[in-house]
């Protein structure tokens, strides 16, 4: 091929360049986005969740077709890849004002002579690119008219923006690589860091995949190579500006015009990058969810996009519908950041303290557990920690909001409610002992865990150290169906009726959430007043408190109760994990079968509600109120009043204190009285000095005992037909579904000496009295007296579940307190 002589090639270029100035000066002039627009109108595909002072606390996925991450400004983009990026896609970038005219007549020579070359597409060129559509190469590259339309929207992008500011909005709106577009999602993805930790060596990738965002592994480390020979030339001295572009870039300075050029030619050792670049492309690392708040940032992006179903793009938007990520007509994603009421701290201490006490469990058979903390006056959440995360075989599960058995914990609501309608006082005695309830389904028979009964107890002595039996005793004078408009009215939207629960309803048999039962238990902290939660910064009506859903003054009787560790003492002693330093009022409980643990408890200030338990519904192992949920419950109320006084609150209107005494249960007069003379608080109008049981009917039931004995005394064996005495024929007994069926006994009694008593044929107990447990199905019941003949018989039904063994055995016959 003949070569042109010099001065000719000199010529034609300069003749191409004079052409190329004359079509930019005849180019129509357009609207030139502003830097603060195109930052402003950045759309990440991630949702950022903050605490409420701005920490992040759940970064969230919320755009599946592209994956942006967050703005990144120039300073926060390490060196290494600034150094990078210049060399590579333009190293007169800061000598030039938008147009490397040196490079646009080395590309029309190449052209010209179809030579290969670098091409004269600068950042700002390739920046004007990406703000509009219409000068975007298309699948056969850039026509004429769009190389001319990118050249004037690069000068003035030049005249309106500094340097760093291009370099800026580059960094942030270049595709990289499939669906990733800006470096904190290049960064993330491939290298798992940020992009202020980006090395030399994954600069060069990144910027090898600008020029080749879906080329090869191998051709991408081919290019990576050059790359990195580019960045260490100045190491050799061939240019010694170039390491200075860095600082002048973060700052917005021109830096001085190199005053040598690029001489490439430097030893680097590339032949481990084939397998770096590689690792890199396959690694995926920005995942689509990551955070402490996982549960509480999907509950609050559901809720945004309830507030803003079809939201409109902004005004910068509709003054540029052609940018990217932002088309016209289109709803736009949810806003990049959202501000919650958690704090931050509170949050972080909530998940550790909950997945330090599953570890413990483990061996227990308990691997799921949540927790929430209310702030008393507003109801703002400080703190939603759903699951226990990699612990759990169910993490998605929010055991939040997940529906469980309460077990005792609904008992301080029915305590209230009977004694706001005077049918107790925290005074009164109630019987702990052995009890059948006749129903339409049959007996009902309440029993304690521990198979112990106290005998007479005051109310604020059954409520505090949690008894079954005087509890069930209270809801057959309130009745379930008043209970349950109670506890509806206190924020518990059960979904059945009072007499479909029945009298297990005061043992929790219904079904309630972590995040109602909490916020019930704050409005007995907040003296009966119902209000609703909120967790979504600012709020619709911060500190509102609603109706009156308890009696404040049988609210803080109640409360006065769960904060009496002397009251609990019965159960759970006088040292228990629930006695804190400052005034708290808690209560556990414990569902059937062992399957949820609760501790749920109030401060001055704050609310704490704890579960712990199975996602799947399969039963602990020998965990019990004080074991399972109570210490992270009592870590959480350290934590919030490390430095924070907690007081008990100020009597309302309408009570009385006065001091009360207990005589003795039918006994003599040197006998030791129920419960030590006390000061106890009444509504008023309810005080009384003295305390004691029926007299009269004690009197009668040892009178008809006499009776029997002196009946037997005085007649001879066979005068006294044995004949049983209780249960009747007919009775149907209904299995408590709150109580271990081993802890479950149907007591016989008979009249009659030498008694033997057979179950379907088989003897199963001797004597006047024998205990046995019940068996689901229709049974005969036979009484042998003295002489081995059948003297009389009984049929009964039991309904309910059987007894189902699970190593390792649970925690019974040891006590298992709620």
């Amino acid at each position: 091929m003949t070569r042109l002589p010099h001065l000719a090639r000199s010529r034609l270029a300069r003749l191409s360049i004079a052409a190329l100035l004359a079509a930019v000066c005849a180019a129509p002039a357009q609207a030139t986005p502003t830097f603060d627009d195109v930052k402003r109108d950045f759309k990440p595909s991630d949702t950022l969740i903050l605490d409420r002072h701005g920490e992040v606390l759940q970064r969230v996925r919320t755009e599946k077709t592209v994956r942006r991450g967050q703005w990144v400004a120039l300073a926060d983009v390490s060196p290494a890849l600034r150094t990078a990026l210049v060399l590579s896609e333009d190293k007169r970038f800061y000598a030039h004002s938008g147009v490397d005219w040196r490079a646009v007549s080395a590309a029309a020579w190449g052209n010209l002579w179809a030579t290969k070359t670098r091409g004269a597409s600068t950042l700002s060129m390739q920046l004007a690119g990406l703000l509009d559509e219409d000068w975007r190469a298309g699948a056969g590259g850039r026509s004429l008219g769009q190389k001319i339309g990118q050249t004037v929207s690069a000068q003035r992008l030049e005249s309106l923006w500094r340097k760093d500011q291009i370099l800026e909005a580059y960094l942030n709106l270049v595709p990289f690589r499939g669906e990733m577009v800006g470096i904190d999602a290049l960064s993330r993805t491939l290298f798992g860091k940020a992009a202020h930790g980006l090395d030399e060596r994954e600069a060069a990738v990144a910027v090898a995949l600008v020029r080749a965002p879906n080329a090869k592994a191998a051709q991408v480390a081919q290019r990576a190579c050059g790359v990195l020979k580019l960045m260490q030339a100045p190491l050799a001295g061939a240019t010694p500006a170039v390491t200075a572009t860095a600082t002048a870039t973060a700052a917005g300075a021109r830096p001085a015009r190199p005053s040598a050029p690029i001489t490439p030619a430097v030893s680097v050792d590339c032949s481990a990058l084939d397998m770096f670049a590689t690792a890199a492309l396959q690694r995926r690392d920005f995942e689509a969810s990551e955070g402490i708040a996982p549960h509480l940032a999907r509950r609050l992006l559901a809720l945004e996009l309830a507030r803003n179903p079809a939201r409109k793009p902004s005004a910068s938007a509709a003054a540029h519908p052609k940018k990217p990520g932002n088309p016209p007509g289109q709803p736009s994603q949810p806003a990049a950041m959202l501000r919650s009421t958690l704090r931050a701290d509170v949050q972080r201490v909530a998940v550790e303290t909950l997945t330090q006490q599953l570890r413990e469990l483990q061996g227990r058979h308990v691997e799921d557990g949540a927790a929430i903390v209310l702030d008393n006056a507003s109801g703002q959440v400080l703190a939603w920690v759903g699951s226990s995360g990699q612990l759990s075989a169910a993490a998605e599960v929010d055991g939040v909001l997940a529906l469980r058995q309460p077990g005792s914990t609904l008992k301080p609501f029915l305590y209230a409610q009977a004694i706001a309608e005077r049918r107790i006082t925290a005074a009164s005695l109630l019987e702990d002992s052995s009890s059948q309830i006749q129903t339409s389904g049959g007996l009902y028979i309440p029993q304690n865990y521990d198979r112990l009964f106290k005998g007479l107890v005051s109310a604020r002595t059954a409520l505090a150290a949690s008894l079954n039996v005087p509890a069930v005793r209270t809801l057959v004078m309130v009745s379930p169906d008043a209970f349950h408009r109670q506890l509806r009215a206190a924020g518990l939207p059960l979904k059945e009726s009072g007499d479909y629960y029945g009298y297990s309803l005061a043992l929790g048999s219904a079904e309630v959430s972590l995040l109602a039962l909490t916020n019930a238990y704050r409005t007995l902290a907040n003296g009966g007043r119902f209000g609703e939660v909120e967790f979504s910064l600012p709020a619709a009506a911060p500190g509102a408190l609603g109706r009156n859903a308890l009696d404040p003054r049988a609210a803080f009787i109640v409360a006065d109760t769960l904060a009496d560790p002397l009251a609990r003492a019965r159960t759970f002693g006088t040292d228990s994990i629930l006695a804190t330093r400052f005034w708290t009022a808690v209560k556990t409980g414990t569902s059937k079968d062992m399957r949820d643990n609760w501790a749920m408890g109030f401060s001055q200030r704050y609310t704490v509600g704890v579960w712990v338990g199975n996602a799947s519904g399969a039963p602990m192992w020998d965990v019990s109120g004080t074991s399972g949920a109570a210490p992270v419950w009592a870590a959480l109320m350290n934590y919030l009043h490390r430095s924070e006084a907690s007081r008990a609150p100020a009597p309302p209107p309408g009570l009385v204190q006065a001091p009360v005494q207990f005589a003795a249960a039918g006994a003599s007069s040197g006998a030791a009285p129920v419960e030590a003379a006390r000061s106890e608080w009444f509504l008023q109008g309810t005080e009384q000095a003295v305390f004691a049981a029926n007299s009269g009917a004690l009197d009668a039931r040892r009178a008809n005992a006499a009776g029997r004995q002196r009946l037997k005394n005085g007649q001879s064996e066979a005068a006294i037909a044995p004949r049983i005495t209780a249960p009747t024929s007919g009775t149907i007994i209904a299995l408590d579904p709150d109580i271990p069926p081993t802890h479950q006994r149907l007591t016989f009694s008979a009249e009659g000496r030498s008694l033997r008593w057979l179950m379907n044929g088989k003897e199963f107990g001797r004597g006047n009295e024998v205990q046995w447990l019940p068996w689901p199905g229709r049974h005969l019941v036979q009484l042998q007296g003295a002489s081995g003949k059948v003297a009389d018989e009984i049929r009964l039904e039991v309904r309910g579940a059987g007894v189902k063994p699970s190593p390792p055995p649970p925690c019974w016959p040891k006590t298992c307190p709620n």
